[in-house]
């Protein structure tokens, strides 16, 4: 049975999800075969790098999470749709109970998809349209804050259920968004740092002519 945090966690993960339905997703895999690989090569990366868990707490996990790779790469409203199969996959192989599905869904890559999404926005209007910046801003300081995004709402939720008192949480999880920021930083740089130099047609958010225009 759920609890009261786990069903309000399961609704609003819902009504995101209904939200965030992309309509021309479907279309796009049955009309583009090459798109289906790139999607699936998305879920196989995804469930690869979320399986392999580390953490002290039961239930306080770290992983790498690359949503913002992947927000850059299908948009965030895709991106969050592509998620639930890697999820499903957790719940699946018993690393993740089917309670706690509506919760992790929030804390792992709805709200970081969103934020993600909303930074490259932000890039996108306020700075210079150039490759450094869609590189760092969009990909390597983005990735880094959606991770620490990330580890922060999972501590809230565990914090707030009454899981573990707040100096567990703190001294035990939330300090080692200190050590994951960096990695996960250099695995999503990396990874739009390669697509936007020899595949930059995997990147939906990413235009030749507006980031490697000669006049800017």
């Amino acid at each position: 049975m759920m609890n009261s945090w786990q069903l309000a966690g399961a609704v609003l993960a819902l009504l995101l999800l209904i939200y965030s339905y992309p309509r021309e997703f479907i279309p796009k895999l049955r009309a583009e075969p090459d798109y289906q690989h790139f999607v699936f090569a998305s879920v196989v990366a995804l469930s690869l790098l979320w399986s392999v868990q580390a953490g002290i707490k039961d239930g306080l996990n770290l992983h790498f999470l690359l949503v913002t790779t992947l927000v850059l790469c299908h948009g965030w409203r895709i991106a969050c749709w592509i998620c639930l199969l890697p999820m499903l996959l957790l719940i699946g192989f018993n690393k993740l109970p089917w309670q706690d599905a509506g919760l992790f869904a929030l804390c792992s890559f709805l709200l970081p998809a969103l934020f993600s999404y909303s930074l490259f926005l932000a890039s996108y209007r306020y700075l210079n349209r150039h490759l450094f910046v869609y590189i760092f801003v969009a990909g390597f300081l983005a990735a880094a804050l959606t991770m620490v995004l990330k580890i922060s709402l999972t501590a809230l939720w565990f914090g707030l259920a009454g899981h573990y008192s707040w100096p567990e949480i703190i001294d035990n999880y939330w300090v080692l968004a200190i050590l994951m920021w960096f990695p996960e930083a250099l695995l999503n740089g990396g990874a739009i740092t390669l697509m936007a130099i020899y595949r930059p047609h995997w990147l939906r958010t990413f235009n030749d002519r507006e980031y490697l225009s000669p006049e800017r």
